[in-house]
């Protein structure tokens, strides 16, 4: 999946990736409001990992729009049906 400012051409922006599993403990910690505990409960792993990878995926959102850059969720992603076609791109970065 990829998401990139409106309108653009992917040839132009640099790419983020960002792992399915960042995006999935963003959504845990921030979108459902868990701790980072709760959330690590939920995903099958500990507390620990829950914060390197939510400090991952904040940090790539920051730097995703700010700096023109295209953003690309990597790796299983269930509601797309298995593997996401964004392993094939090439990270600039």
């Amino acid at each position: 999946m990829l998401l990139n400012p409106a309108g653009a051409d992917l040839k132009v922006f640099e790419i983020v990736k960002r792992a399915y599993d960042e995006l999935e403990t963003l959504h845990r910690c921030d979108g459902e409001g868990k701790t980072q505990e709760e959330a690590g409960v939920c995903m099958g792993v500990t507390r620990g990992t829950v914060q390197r990878l939510l400090t991952n995926a904040r940090c790539k959102m920051a730097q995703a729009p700010v700096g023109q850059k295209t953003l690309a969720i990597s790796g299983y992603v269930p509601w797309a049906g298995g593997i996401s076609p964004v392993d094939n791109v090439q990270a600039k970065g």
